[in-house]
């Protein structure tokens, strides 16, 4: 995969369309007072330090084959769970691999009672290239707990990507970068479903590791509510 930078210029752009629309719908609950989307006065909430989502997401059920070839439905198999979802490529430079980074290197920090309360779902975007062993190989760098999942097509995984972000979604596409080589435009935010099955709050490239510390313990145990 060569020409990195072009897929980090199509990632940066999601990012500032993402962030720019996202304005309207989420708020950032950053340090000890949070803001309320509607009046815009602090709340006395210490909040997610994630981009909360002020009317929560209902979480989309789809069944998709895994690494290892078995079927994996989505809400059943995390069911009583944090499911954070996110859609991405293993030849990506920058974004999958820095989110992934992050968020293995949060969960090593928590305690076990909330680590493994937490599934991570990782749906390629790039099916064509994401083969079941590839795909397995390159989470396991990060954390072999993480789950691939594989879907039939780019389409599918946009249709999946569209279900999930609804307002915030733009359409997974590639990029020809010359000699048989491609960048795949994809979101590059995680959406975090608590435990009630509804996603609460959102996770754009950048964040950092100390956000997810924070914040997983209480997306476990409140089930969504904030604090």
């Amino acid at each position: 995969m060569k020409t990195s930078h072009r897929t980090r210029s199509v990632g940066q752009w999601r990012l500032a369309v993402f962030l720019i629309v996202a304005g309207s719908l989420v708020v950032a609950a950053c340090g000890s007072k949070a803001s309320d989307a509607k009046t815009g006065q602090p709340t006395e909430t210490d909040g997610y330090r994630g981009m909360v989502i002020m009317t929560p997401w209902e979480k989309p059920a789809f069944t998709l084959t895994d690494t290892s070839g078995t079927p994996f439905d989505f809400l059943k198999e995390t069911e009583g769970y944090v499911a954070l979802l996110f859609f991405g490529y293993t030849y990506c430079p920058d974004i999958c691999p820095g989110h992934m980074a992050l968020l293995a290197a949060a969960l090593k920090e928590l305690p076990e009672d909330v680590s493994s309360r937490v599934k991570v779902v990782f749906v390629t975007a790039d099916p064509d290239r994401d083969t079941p062993e590839r795909l397995r190989q390159w989470l396991d760098n990060f954390d072999p707990t993480f789950i691939g999942l594989i879907p039939e097509g780019q389409r599918a995984a946009d249709d999946i990507s569209r279900r999930a972000l609804k307002s915030l979604w733009a359409p997974i596409m590639n990029e020809d970068l010359g000699g048989g080589n491609y960048a795949v435009s994809h979101p590059a935010v995680i959406i975090a479903y608590a435990t009630d099955n509804l996603a609460h709050v959102l996770y754009p490239f950048g964040v950092k590791k100390d956000a997810w510390v924070h914040d997983l313990p209480n997306l476990v145990k409140e089930g969504g509510k904030e604090q």
